[in-house]
């Protein structure tokens, strides 16, 4: 079970994580969650359903990595010609009215990833086995998903780079991109086994 997902009853799965590996996951999801933001919360006595239908943003973030989270519905922006405003305008329209449904699914995978980190009881090693459920499990893949697009937008990976003879497994010790490619490449393994593990 060390280093991976194995299936448990019920649908969940179960990893056993050292103390680095609960450090960093949990910062991770950290940041990931002031990444995509504290949301709009409504307030106490207003109108769930008013909040239902409030609109969101209608332009694409500036950050390249909440734009890889939060991607257009018809293709790129820079991709847009000329005689794409009905394109344009129905993309912004989309986003208006799905983007902070999203945020808010996003943030809540990243919460729960937290949330069980940190109700873990630790060894004597200062490890622990995570068990999660299968609505956890998701909410993992979710959260895992998310880590690496972030990541891999900020390292910039392609396709060729992640391959398995990808130039992500031979950067020397020396390249200061070295930790996070090890932590976006830890994740994939992660995410894969979790993945695994749901499969009938």
């Amino acid at each position: 079970m060390a280093g991976h997902f194995e299936a448990t009853p019920g649908g969940g799965a179960a990893v056993a994580l050292d103390e680095v590996e609960i450090a960093i996951l949990r910062s991770l999801a950290v940041q990931l969650l002031e990444l995509i933001g504290p949301g709009d919360e409504p307030a106490d006595g207003a109108d769930p359903l008013a909040a239902l239908f409030a609109e969101g943003p209608s332009e694409p973030p500036a950050d390249p990595a909440l734009a890889r989270l939060f991607p257009e519905a018809y293709g790129s922006p820079e991709g847009y010609g000329e005689g794409d405003k009905e394109l344009r305008e129905a993309s912004a329209e989309f986003r208006r009215f799905t983007e902070n449904d999203l945020r808010s699914r996003k943030r809540e995978d990243a919460l729960v990833v937290v949330r069980t980190l940190d109700s873990l009881a630790p060894a004597g090693d200062g490890g622990a086995v995570l068990t999660l459920t299968a609505d956890e499990c998701r909410n993992w893949l979710g959260s895992l998903n998310d880590l690496r697009l972030t990541i891999g937008t900020r390292l910039e990976v392609s396709d060729e780079d992640e391959g398995q003879d990808g130039s992500l497994y031979r950067l020397p010790d020396s390249d200061p991109r070295k930790p996070m490619v090890m932590a976006y490449l830890w994740l994939g393994a992660l995410q894969e086994t979790l993945v695994e593990t749901l499969m009938p």
